[in-house]
């Protein structure tokens, strides 16, 4: 059973410390966030928590860009694996994200989990001069032009939303990188059974959980994609704290234990509370499920 460490939103000044501490302590990932800016006002609602408690929070929380933040982590460590936890996909440019996320594969030894979502916000997409209509659309052909884009041969792409090539990217890694598509609505769960190495979920409770898990595998089964040899499935509540609690989410198909190494919320949180927490859950959590 693998774990995943949640970054959870700030902290950067403490990644390297932290990325050390959990390949020391048995974690095989770590996850960051993805976040481009905050618009001061907004037209769409927040999804997984509660809209003005999430607005106020996230207008004062320092994020990173993902391929930053996993880059200077990599380079402190040798073995333990990267992931945004998900990257907002459909407003970058297909052929720069291709690029980068092929650059950090090879770099890392090919450490790399490509965390793959839709962003909520409309102004993601908007003030970044990209239509927010048909994102679904756009997201399904940037995951293939991403795809394309490790064989390191010469591809093109011929499409209303993008018209380019032939080209081809120099180096590739040598394994195609996993994409682990996030999201709860039936169109997410739909798109990671159909083109998806994995889920990521958001915060759920186990019996949400273990639904969205039913509904995600019945849509495997549909599209016949049930026999992936490694299809990953990434469960997060935050709420689970021991062994006991983590058991029923392996039990229901979980094959990626997410977890807050500690409370993001805590007053004065030192850089050696964290690396005591990380290794404390290693040796009560990791250890033992």
């Amino acid at each position: 059973m693998r774990f995943t460490l949640m970054t959870g939103i700030g902290g950067h000044e403490d990644y390297i410390a932290i990325a050390q501490a959990a390949e020391d302590a048995g974690w095989a990932t770590i996850s960051v966030p993805d976040s481009f800016f905050f618009p001061k006002t907004t037209e769409s609602e927040y999804p997984y928590s509660d809209h003005d408690m999430i607005r106020g929070f996230l207008e004062v929380s320092p994020f990173i860009e993902p391929i930053v933040a996993m880059s200077f982590m990599a380079a402190a460590t040798k073995k333990i694996r990267f992931c945004c936890g998900v990257m907002k996909v459909p407003m970058r440019q297909p052929l720069i994200l291709a690029k980068q996320l092929t650059s950090l594969a090879v770099m890392s030894g090919e450490r790399l989990d490509f965390g793959a979502g839709i962003s909520p916000w409309k102004e993601d997409f908007t003030y970044n001069g990209v239509p927010f209509e048909k994102r679904g659309e756009r997201f399904d052909e940037v995951i293939d032009i991403i795809r394309e884009a490790q064989k390191g041969s010469y591809f093109e792409h011929h499409s209303a939303n993008y018209d380019f090539g032939p080209l081809r990217l120099c180096p590739v890694p040598k394994q195609s990188i996993p994409v682990i598509i996030g999201g709860h609505a039936k169109p997410a769960l739909q798109r990671a059974a159909r083109l998806g190495d994995g889920w990521f979920s958001a915060n759920s409770d186990p019996d949400t959980l273990k639904q969205m898990i039913d509904e995600l595998n019945g849509y495997r089964r549909e599209y016949r994609t049930d026999r992936h040899p490694d299809f990953r499935i990434h469960a997060f509540n935050q709420f689970a704290q021991s062994a006991d609690d983590f058991k029923p989410l392996r039990d229901m198909g979980a094959t990626d234990l997410c977890a807050m190494g500690w409370n993001p919320f805590e007053e004065n949180l030192t850089t050696q509370a964290k690396i005591d927490s990380i290794r404390r859950f290693g040796d009560e959590v990791i250890a033992k499920v």
